[in-house]
């Protein structure tokens, strides 16, 4: 039975980028420390990138930056406890912000508390797994060669207010964690959810699993969160020289004065699709088909404000090539310009981390399948594995309620809002 008052609010929300993801721990922390009186859990899965704690040593990065970059995975320093770890698709990350004042003050019971929340989920599904001693998350296999890890822990906190929190392999793609010594644990190896089944359930009844299983440790009514407003991005692209062109527009100082692909609002009873098609049309003047990247992803909207619940956005990323020849004609109630800009300084350009995102693979779309060089701003070579495990995983998320922003320049310019 949930004690009277305890309440936990979950986000399914799909794919976060990890920047984003800062941002929206950040946000619902102050929140909680001001006037939200429910705790949160935000579910949802990050691009691949490795995360670095404050107890993470060079040499617990395996390859060199620019392997990475090959792979496509990016790299992150955090003020979460721990060493290094991997996110990838087909991970589930769980970010639980409690308070944990004034009743639960014990970082070691939270921390038994969200290795049982991995446990109790998994056991739902016929996978045992448990404890190790002396070495934190989730583990199968008994402690030596055969221990496998499941699940990590990395914590922050804050005034006794968390962020962080935990993360599970379901389908991850396992080679990744080849970079790395993850956790900094070099006697033990990784596992999935997929690899000890041989199948595995689906990412929705996993998190609804997991949400259940801690709402229990905690003692809290459990309540679904909401989406406060749907999205599209447009990227619109055309040949230049052996690679392509971005076009970009800027938006007006009173908007927020700067670059972004074409953007815009779903209204009411429209789907996604034709509501970029709408937003083509209508910022730029070009007609014509748009094709979806595969790509949604979550993001907070707004200023930070201890005083109201963040509000989180939802987009749909498209994408169109076009030749280029039609002179653009712009919206000019919402941008003052336009240019054709190269992949690599498009990225440069835009502010937010799901912009950079959603250009980068459209520029691989474009090329069919190749990757786009960052810096040199043109077509290299094939990466079809990243972008099977990046493209055509459309998450649906059914979660709402309310948005905060990523601090210094970014949280000015979101302030305005970017759609």
């Amino acid at each position: 039975m949930a004690q009277q008052g305890r309440n936990l609010v979950v986000y399914d929300l799909g794919t976060v980028e990890y920047e984003d993801g800062l941002v929206l721990q950040s946000a619902f922390a102050l929140a909680r420390r001001g006037r939200l009186k429910r705790d949160v859990l935000l579910l949802l899965e990050h691009s691949p990138v490795l995360t670095l704690g404050r107890g993470a040593e060079p040499e617990d990065i395996k390859v060199s930056r620019e392997e990475l970059e090959r792979h496509g995975v990016g790299v992150f320093q955090t003020d979460r406890g721990g060493n290094v770890t991997y996110h990838g698709p087909g991970q589930i990350v769980g970010y639980p912000i409690i308070d944990l004042a004034p009743d639960r003050c014990d970082v070691r019971r939270y921390v038994r508390g969200l290795e049982d929340t991995m446990i109790g989920a998994l056991a739902e599904f016929g996978v045992k797994a448990g404890r190790i001693e002396g070495w934190t998350g989730v583990w199968v296999g008994e402690k030596g060669k055969d221990a496998r890890k499941i699940g990590a822990i990395g914590l922050h906190l804050s005034r006794w207010v968390t962020t962080h929190g935990f993360a599970l392999n379901l389908t991850t793609d396992l080679s990744h964690f080849d970079f790395i010594v993850p956790c900094g644990i070099r006697e033990a190896g990784v596992t999935s959810v997929e690899r000890e089944l041989g199948r595995a359930p689906s990412m929705e009844a996993m998190k609804e699993a997991l949400a259940r299983n801690l709402a229990k440790r905690l003692g809290a009514n459990q309540h679904r969160g909401r989406i406060d407003q749907r999205t599209v991005s447009v990227v619109v692209l055309r040949p230049a020289g052996e690679g392509f062109e971005v076009l970009l527009l800027k938006r007006h100082p009173h908007r927020g004065g700067f670059w972004q692909p074409i953007t815009g609002t779903v209204e009411r009873g429209e789907k996604p699709r034709a509501c970029a098609m709408r937003e083509l049309r209508e910022e730029s003047g070009f007609q014509g088909e748009v094709e979806p990247l595969g790509y949604v992803h979550s993001f907070l909207f707004g200023e930070p404000r201890a005083e109201r619940t963040p509000r989180i956005f939802q987009e749909t990323a498209f994408w169109t090539l076009v030749d280029g020849r039609d002179e653009v004609r712009l919206d000019a109630r919402e941008h003052i310009t336009s240019e054709w800009v190269p992949i690599a300084e498009a990225v440069e350009r835009v502010p937010f981390a799901g912009l950079k995102a959603v250009i980068r693979r459209a520029a691989r779309r474009a090329a069919g399948g190749a990757t786009v060089e960052s810096r040199e701003s043109r077509v290299e070579s094939r990466r079809s594995a990243l972008d099977a495990a990046i493209d055509g995983r459309e998450s649906r998320v059914e979660s709402r309620e309310s948005g905060a922003d990523r601090p210094g320049l970014a949280a000015d310019l979101r302030r305005q809002g970017h759609h």
